[in-house]
């Protein structure tokens, strides 16, 4: 059955390797949790039959080649409905959305625009081509936003790495002053990133060097449009990911100042810390 990747995750016209079964009624649509717009809220979504799909099934029609429509509707409300065209690779590899209703959401939540310090227009032109499945202008402006905030990402995460690694970390920086090259910022200090950073032990840096480094000559929008969403989860969890530590790390010690002072405060002039 198609993953609920596919259906939550996936923007228009990407393709999504699949061996669909020979009848469109043997096909099984999974729950998806999306946003609810009558609830503001995530919630599971189950598909329902819809009149079209009824008389297809009727007609015992074979899947390949065909373009349906698949509605699922919100299982906590009852009124909230999302609405999917999905067409069926006449090979039997694949299926894609060729439509999407609601579209596809090209928000950015608060936290993220904070974090990526006035560049979510590039950002939003990004998530736009990637919705409409232009793989490489999404590629372009994705990789416009890594070269604007670099610099200053890269500073950012010296509060965060081990105390071992701080001096050979701190030496590189200035090595990074001194190239242009995205790339080459990058490849200077990939290796020492944090583990705070390297969620089982995957190394954003490193692929997002990969990433640059590889190009897109020749490519097709259709294959752009994998690099370009793996580049737009790695540029999320990065700026996202170093200030929520960074927060974290500032409300913890704020805390901690609180209650010293207050311990101080409760110290009678004359009197000895009991402590």
């Amino acid at each position: 059955m198609p993953n609920k990747e596919f259906l939550e995750t996936y923007p228009l016209h990407r393709k999504f390797d699949f061996s669909f079964p020979q009848l469109l009624t043997e096909v099984i649509f999974p729950p998806i949790h999306m946003y609810c717009e009558v609830e503001n809220a995530e919630h599971t979504f189950n598909k329902i039959f819809d009149i079209d799909e009824v008389q297809r099934q009727g007609t015992g029609a074979v899947t390949a080649g065909q373009v349906i429509k698949v509605t699922y509707q919100c299982s906590s409300c009852h009124k909230f409905f999302r609405h999917f065209l999905i067409e069926f690779d006449k090979s039997g590899n694949w299926i894609r959305k060729m439509g999407q209703f609601p579209p596809w959401d090209i928000t950015i939540n608060k936290e993220l625009e904070k974090a990526l310090e006035g560049n979510s227009k590039i950002y939003r032109n990004g998530l736009t081509c990637e919705s409409q499945g232009y793989g490489i202008g999404a590629f372009a402006y994705y990789r416009r936003v890594v070269e604007e905030i670099i610099d200053n990402l890269l500073i950012q995460i010296t509060d965060l790495i081990e105390p071992a690694q701080k001096n050979k970390y701190e030496q590189a920086l200035e090595q990074v002053k001194k190239t242009r090259i995205t790339e080459e910022k990058i490849d200077l200090v990939k290796d020492m990133l944090p583990a705070i950073l390297r969620p089982n032990n995957h190394n954003p840096l490193k692929l997002l060097h990969e990433f640059l480094s590889e190009g897109l000559h020749g490519k097709s929008d259709e294959e752009c449009l994998a690099i370009a969403a793996e580049l737009r989860k790695i540029i999320e969890f990065l700026v996202s990911q170093v200030s929520i530590t960074k927060s974290k790390g500032l409300e913890f010690s704020e805390g901690m100042q609180r209650l010293l002072d207050k311990k101080v405060s409760r110290t009678l002039p004359g009197q000895a810390n009991p402590e």
